[in-house]
């Protein structure tokens, strides 16, 4: 299963120029968990970071509350960005997941960096669950067949 046909491409996205505080305010109204760092380049949105809300509560609330509103997206996002292209094979992508510990991963096109989407880990369990629902149902229907291929 390809990237491609698990991926959202709609993703929630900030500068990281940004108030940090405008970040917050806007993972809630998207409702979601992490917002995609791009810069603008030649009218492309090209991913340069990821910022979650466990980056914000473990890397600035839990250590000091007063300065909160003098930081930018820039201050807390993680740069060292974790990324798939849509043609890469989903196993590959969770693999590459699992050793760094993310469960989000901004789609990118390979030569320009331009963001394409996000695949989740529950995307890749929603897309997997059907997989084996397929399976299930051809296992299944394979039994119910089979008296009418081959009569007694």
């Amino acid at each position: 299963m390809k990237v491609l046909e698990l991926l959202t491409r709609h993703v929630a996205v900030i500068r990281r120029n940004e108030p940090l505080l405008v970040a917050v305010r806007r993972m809630r109204e998207e409702h979601v968990g992490a917002l995609v760092v791009v810069d603008e380049r030649a009218g492309r949105q090209i991913a340069v970071g990821i910022l979650t809300d466990r980056d914000i509560v473990v890397g600035v609330f839990a250590k000091d509350v007063e300065h909160v509103s003098k930081l930018d997206v820039g201050d807390v996002m993680i740069s060292d960005l974790v990324t798939a292209t849509e043609d890469e094979d989903i196993a590959v992508v969770l693999r590459r997941m699992r050793k760094f510990g993310v469960r989000r991963v901004p789609v990118v096109d390979g030569a320009s960096g331009e963001l394409r989407g996000i695949v989740t880990v529950d995307d890749a369990l929603v897309g997997l669950a059907d997989e084996l629902a397929t399976v299930a149902s051809l296992a299944s229907r394979q039994r119910e067949r089979e008296p009418a291929r081959r009569p007694a």
